[in-house]
Order: C-alpha cells, then structure tokens, then sequence
C-alpha cells in the first residue's frame, strides 16, 4: 500500500479563484500523486494550472469545514509556483505537475516537489485531532456505507473527542456530526451537549 498524506490541497481555477479541499496525498517514491474522482473542480483546475500547493493546517476545523462547506480559510501566495497556500499550517509543500496519467474515472497528477518548508514547530500529536480527521473523511463516504457502520465508527471516534478535545476539535466535530445527522435523518447525537466542554 502506498503512504497516503492527509493535507488541504488548493488549487486555481482558470479564472484565478481558489479551490480548498482536504486530499490524501499519494508519496510513490520521490513523487506525490493526486486522483481526483471525476467530475471535481481540482481536475479542472490542474488541467489549466498545473501547480498545486499541499499544507498541514494547525487548526483541525479546515479539514471539517472543507467537508461541510466551509471553504473560507486565509491563504497566502506561494513561493515558487503560481499558487495560493493555506496560511495556518505547521508546514507547506509546492508542486508542479510533471505528468498526467488519463482516467476516465480517476486520473492521476503526477507532482515535482518544487519547494517545501516548515512554518511552526510540531511538537505532537492530539487524539481529538486524528478523531475529527477520521470522521471528516467518514463523511464524505456516506453513499457508500451503511447508517450502522457510520455510526459505529462515529461512536468510536466520539471517545478522543470527549477526553482530549478542546474547543476547536470540539467544533470541528460538531460540523461533521450535523452533516451525518441531516445525512441520516437523526435528532440524536453520538456525543451529548454538543459545543460544550468534554
């Protein structure tokens, strides 16, 4: 299996405008590969602007408003593409696509690393974090899977929000369970007093 990175991938549109969207960047060996499904605006985009930037945001509610549509997350040019970055992030990567390979599907960008570099010391790891991440990239599968496996996986998820979350992952979680709830036609929620303090 390759080694999959889970960053905030943006990209530019033809007419200059930003895409946002979290997207398990693929390593094989010294390249990073984006598939896109089709039809997405990234493929769109990479097919008009063949750079990406790829960043590790500081602040968890990126991944889980990207995926609930909150895309209004500060960024700032790039260095040495012609991209914008995310700009809360403990580290960025810049890309430039060297070749394409054609899906009808899910077509496969092949990225150069152009330029890398780190913003904020990462000191470790938080498990609320990995928890909204996870359940981020759950609700995005909610055609593919059943209401039980969703909401056993959110039930799991649910114990690193309650004993290590604070208030952004706290937030963060509640986004993605109002979207699995609407999702699923449910009033109740997995984790109680939601927006409270665990």
């Amino acid at each position: 299996m390759p080694l999959i990175l889970e960053t905030v991938v943006t990209t530019l549109s033809p007419a200059g405008d930003l895409h946002l969207v979290p997207f398990g960047l693929i390593r094989e060996g010294d390249a990073y590969i984006l598939a896109p499904f089709r039809p997405s605006p990234t493929i769109v985009n990479l097919e008009a602007n063949p750079y990406f930037a790829a960043s590790s945001p500081r602040d968890i509610r990126v991944i889980a408003g990207a995926v609930t549509g909150r895309r209004d997350w500060p960024v700032v040019e790039c260095e040495a593409i012609p991209a914008k970055r995310l700009a809360d992030s403990f580290g960025h990567a810049e890309f430039a696509v060297e070749a394409v390979e054609e899906d009808a599907t899910r077509p496969r960008f092949r990225g150069r690393l152009v330029k890398a570099t780190a913003h904020e010391p990462f000191i470790g790891y938080n498990r609320a974090q990995a928890a909204v991440l996870e359940a981020a990239i759950l609700s995005t599968r909610l055609h593919m899977l059943t209401p039980d496996k969703i909401l056993t996986e959110m039930a799991y998820l649910a114990i690193a929000i309650s004993k290590t979350a604070g208030p952004r992952e706290r937030e963060a979680w509640d986004w993605i369970e109002d979207k699995i709830a609407s999702a699923l036609g449910r009033s109740e929620r997995i984790l109680a007093n939601p927006g409270a303090a665990p």
